[in-house]
């Protein structure tokens, strides 16, 4: 199961409201990338797939696709908001190793594939 705090809901739900496009949920996704191996993914989404895994978060539906699913299960996402910036801030359970950054993850405690930010 993947988590959203009530600040991560309000900004998804400011983020909806303002939207060029109708959108019917969030996507959270695992792409290959980012300093450590693999990067997480947000984007709006008007529907989601067949496959996809729908998790109800009151005010928004998340979407999760079958892959990601297994390297994001028992995540948490808050919004942080300060002077040094705002954005999400993912918590997840299967990271073994997270850029200082925060945005990229390797589930290897062996950190194969880790790449160093530059």
């Amino acid at each position: 199961m993947i988590t959203l705090t009530e600040k991560a809901i309000s900004a998804v739900g400011r983020f909806i409201a303002s939207s060029e496009t109708p959108s019917a949920g969030l996507r959270i996704e695992v792409t290959d990338g980012g300093c450590s191996g693999y990067q997480y993914g947000l984007k709006l989404e008007a529907a989601h797939t067949q496959e996809d895994t729908i998790i109800d978060c009151g005010a928004v539906k998340v979407y999760v696709d079958p892959v990601s699913l297994p390297m994001l299960d028992g995540m948490s996402i808050d919004f942080l908001d300060s002077i040094d910036g705002s954005g999400f801030k993912f918590t997840n359970p299967n990271a073994a190793k997270s850029c200082a950054c925060g945005s990229s993850f390797n589930p290897s405690a062996s950190g194969t594939g880790t790449k160093t930010c530059s």
